[in-house]
This record gives C-alpha cells, sequence and structure tokens, in this order.
C-alpha cells in the first residue's frame, strides 16, 4: 500500500510583544506611509548639492579601514569651533552621508563645524559592526580635532532614525574602555531624532528581516536602552508629531532610561517621520537653538 507523504503545516505567524508582524511593519515602515519620499530623497539630494557647493567642504576623511568608514567635513568660517557630528539613517541599510549635506549650512552659519560619517550598511554590515565603525569615527575626530582647528571639547552627536539609535549608542559608550586616551566626556550633548532605541521589536517586522538578520540576543545587545551612559551628558529627543505610535513610544523610551541625561523633548508637531530630521536644520525651530546651546552658541 502506497504511503500519502505527510505535509507540513505551516505555522501561524504570532504575535511579538510589540503586535503582529503586520501592525509592526505598519508601525515601524515609515517609508511606506509617506507616499512622496521619492521626491523628498530627490530634493534632500539637490539640497545638499547645493550646500556643498556653496560651503568650505573636505570630503572622505578615511577614519577606519572598510571604504565605507570615511565621513565629509564642513568647517566654521573660524578656528575653534564647536562640532555637531550628524549620523544619517535609512534604517542601516540606505542612504549616504551626501543625501544630508543640506543640514549642514545653518550650523555652519551659526559658527559649528559639522562632521558627517558613512558606516557600512545591511545586510553586509552587521548593527553591531555599525556600532564599533561609529566609536572609530568619533574616536578619530576627537584626535584629529585639534590639527582641524575644531574644538575637541565642544562635540555633539546627533542623528535621525537609525542614526539616532547609532547617536544613543555613543552617548552610552565607555570611551577609556574603547581606547585608554579617550575622555570619559568626549561628548558634551546629544541630539535624538526620531529613534530606535530598543531593537526587539523589530526582529519580528518582515519588511527587515531579511536585512538586519536580528534575533533576540543581538537585538538586545545592540539596543541603546540596554546600557546606562556613565557621565550625565544631556539628551535632547524629539519625534514627529505624525510618526506612528511606536516611534512615539519609542521616543519615550530612551527618556524614561536615561533620567540622568534627559534634558528634554523638542516637539516636531505635524511632521512625518522624514520631515522631523528637516527641522534640525532650520534655523528659525527650536530644535536647532536647542543643539545651538548644546554646543555653547547662543541662538
Amino acid at each position: 500500500m502506497q504511503r500519502h507523504r505527510a505535509h507540513k503545516i505551516p505555522a501561524p505567524r504570532r504575535a511579538s510583544p510589540w503586535g503582529t508582524p503586520e501592525q509592526l511593519n505598519r508601525e515601524y515602515n515609515a517609508r511606506a506611509a509617506i507616499p512622496d519620499h521619492p521626491e523628498i530623497f530627490a530634493r534632500w539630494r539637490a539640497d545638499s548639492q547645493a550646500a556643498r557647493n556653496a560651503l568650505r567642504y573636505e570630503a572622505d576623511y578615511h577614519y577606519g579601514p572598510s571604504p565605507a568608514e570615511a565621513l565629509d567635513l564642513f568647517p566654521a568660517a573660524t578656528r575653534n569651533a564647536p562640532l555637531l557630528v550628524f549620523i544619517h539613517g535609512g534604517y542601516w541599510r540606505s542612504l549616504d552621508k551626501q543625501d544630508f549635506s543640506f543640514l549642514a549650512p545653518a550650523f555652519v552659519q551659526a559658527g559649528v563645524a559639522v562632521a558627517m560619517p558613512n558606516y557600512g550598511l545591511a545586510p553586509a554590515t552587521s548593527i553591531e559592526d555599525m556600532v564599533r565603525q561609529t566609536l572609530r569615527a568619533l574616536a578619530w575626530l576627537y584626535r584629529a580635532l585639534p590639527q582641524l582647528g575644531i574644538d575637541p571639547r565642544r562635540i555633539v552627536v546627533a542623528g535621525h532614525s537609525a542614526g539616532a539609535h547609532l547617536a544613543a549608542m555613543m552617548l552610552a559608550a565607555d570611551w577609556p574602555l574603547w581606547a585608554p586616551d579617550l575622555p570619559r566626556d568626549l561628548l558634551c550633548g546629544a541630539v535624538c531624532v526620531s529613534g530606535i532605541y530598543d531593537l526587539r521589536p523589530l526582529v519580528s517586522a518582515p519588511f527587515l528581516q531579511d536585512d538586519l538578520t536580528l534575533d533576540d540576543a543581538t537585538a538586545q545587545l545592540v539596543s541603546p536602552v540596554s546600557y546606562r551612559p556613565n557621565v550625565s551628558i544631556p539628551l535632547i529627543t524629539a519625534v514627529g508629531g505624525a510618526e506612528s505610535a511606536e516611534f512615539q513610544r519609542q521616543n519615550r523610551l530612551i527618556r524614561d532610561a536615561w533620567p540622568h541625561c534627559f534634558r528634554d523633548d523638542l516637539p516636531l508637531p505635524g511632521r512625518h517621520h522624514l520631515a522631523s530630521v528637516e527641522a534640525l536644520g532650520d534655523s528659525g525651530h527650536p530644535l536647532f537653538h536647542a543643539t545651538l546651546r548644546l554646543l555653547g552658541k547662543t541662538p
């Protein structure tokens, strides 16, 4: 008698503590919620090219061994200026430092130098390695700033989306453990815009699974909320008023996790995920003014 082959019945997709896979896609896939995102990216590229044409622009200082480990520098007009280090987003898998040059002009005009590092992207680079690369970028800058005419005692790190995650990891860094010549207070502030600080919900988000290949353990390892900064360095947070409930929750999460660092949360009413970062480079916006104050500049 012929035996029938048993067919494996696929297991139903179960909800994580943060929702079903479908819910997580809706909550975290910010680009899908912004139909005109291609036009926004095109405008950013055009504005960024204009900024590089208008400003003094020093491209591709290599801070590490891989080709991705390079940063752009926009020096200020005066020596010993403070430095804003902006880390770009793109869900750790897209975009480039040059897409965000448009943020530099307002800061340069206010007497602030701006550095924008790249880092390796997923899936070729793990998030853990991205954190290490960003640590190398900040360490390289700290050591190089005196020769570049920039004040190494006034470094503020800022980031948007995945870049806000990396900026938060820099705030949590134990710098002397990374390298003994680095001070504990290498940074004098951080500005985190629309970031993700607990990566565990992303493990079950289908739109990211092929690129990030996270599991619960690795997600917790690279989550800023898993750590506590040793130094009470001021942190400013912001999230767009039109962003999803999960992005709002993540914004509250880092503030609650680091009360000794939390300085202020700047409202961004009506702004979606991509519009939130534009406030940082708007010389008339409170987020820009608050960042200047962290840098020791009066708006």
